[in-house]
């Protein structure tokens, strides 16, 4: 890739060529080449370092969409990444070229009524990283740089490392959920499903000092990982039924079956969270058990002022990341990477190292 002068500013932008891990169609991903701008006065280039491959983009790549987000062009996959800068524009401040980052996905728009309101992850406008919710598409992070506003970049707290710190987008979207849930401190909680997401629910839930915490799944794999972050029991529900009832719930699957089991162990009154996004369309739902149980059913979606919160803890316990993370591939391996990373019997969150320069 070539150099870009860290003083350049946008009037004198130049453009070189990078790679990126670009979706083209459902299993038809690439290795592209990809222009690369020098940054304009309130942006920078990261050279990019880790990703995490999330479920998002893996239903990219099976599916060529993600519930009413269908892709309708080539897309650069990728949200969970962190990177280091390579030049600056020239309004930025506060940062450093050589500097550590982590990069904030999202990029609301400021003016919707949901951004008036505070509530910036619900921006009617948003920009995500690897996102085909809008035309034309937001382009992601798996590639080996890009361009984003400074304004996304967050400094990396003392002894957390790159890699590490591209797990802060999920963990991000788990303490979201968690506050969603209020008060946690104390009460007896099932997650149910121990994907990445709910194994970072079990790990924000410790941390945050819940009572009891339980862990479901069909798998064991994630199970066993689940009570090395935090929780107190799991139990793999294709052999064993779960029959107690908890303060608060975490449906963390996105299995519309699954539903009805996640209401049954809500206790009366309390709180049940719908973490996992379910597909497109109706879902069959027992709603005199939620009206007759009076259960506080709440949803939870993405994350905005966590990011930093979740920096702190991957910092503050790095071995949550390292439960974690179970494969990583160079960029090149990509294959082989969203092959293994959709098989529950082994993998839980696969990396992508960034930085190989060999190329496909």
């Amino acid at each position: 890739m070539d150099s870009v002068d860290n003083n350049v500013g946008y009037e004198e932008a130049t453009f070189s060529l990078s790679k990126a891990l670009v979706i083209h169609a459902p299993h038809d991903l690439r290795l592209d080449p990809a222009s690369l701008p020098s940054p304009g006065p309130d942006e920078v280039r990261v050279d990019m370092a880790w990703g995490g491959i999330c479920g998002s983009d893996l239903h990219y790549f099976a599916h060529g969409g993600v519930g009413a987000s269908v892709l309708h062009a080539p897309m650069v996959l990728g949200h969970e990444v962190s990177g280091t800068i390579g030049a600056m524009g020239r309004d930025v401040k506060g940062f450093a070229v050589g500097e550590a980052v982590a990069i904030h996905p999202a990029r609301p728009c400021g003016y919707c009524p949901e951004c008036a309101r505070g509530q910036r992850n619900l921006c009617r406008n948003m920009q995500f990283l690897g996102s085909a919710a809008r035309d034309p598409h937001t382009d992601g992070g798996f590639r080996r740089a890009m361009i984003v506003r400074a304004t996304q970049l967050h400094h990396l707290p003392p002894g957390l490392d790159l890699r590490r710190a591209c797990l802060a987008e999920p963990l991000s979207v788990a303490l979201h959920a968690i506050a969603r849930a209020g008060d946690v401190r104390g009460r007896d909680v099932m997650v149910q499903g121990a994907g990445p997401i709910g194994l970072l629910l079990v790990a924000g839930l410790a941390h945050h000092g819940a009572g009891r915490i339980v862990a479901t799944d069909l798998e064991d794999f994630p199970l066993q990982r689940a009570g090395r972050l935090g929780a107190d029991a799991w139990h793999n529900t294709r052999h064993v039924a779960v029959e107690e009832e908890f303060d608060i719930v975490f449906e963390a699957t996105g299995v519309p079956a699954a539903l009805p089991t996640a209401i049954a162990r809500t206790r009366r009154g309390g709180i049940l969270v719908q973490v996992g996004m379910f597909p497109p369309g109706d879902v069959a739902v027992p709603i005199a058990q939620i009206i007759s149980r009076e259960l506080d059913f709440r949803g939870t979606f993405r994350f905005d002022m966590e990011f930093d919160a979740a920096l702190a803890l991957l910092a503050e316990r790095p071995e949550i990341a390292d439960i974690l993370v179970t494969q990583q591939f160079p960029l090149r391996d990509f294959a082989t990477a969203f092959a293994v990373a959709p098989d529950r019997r082994q993998a839980t969150k696969v990396l992508l190292s960034l930085r190989d320069q060999e190329t496909a």
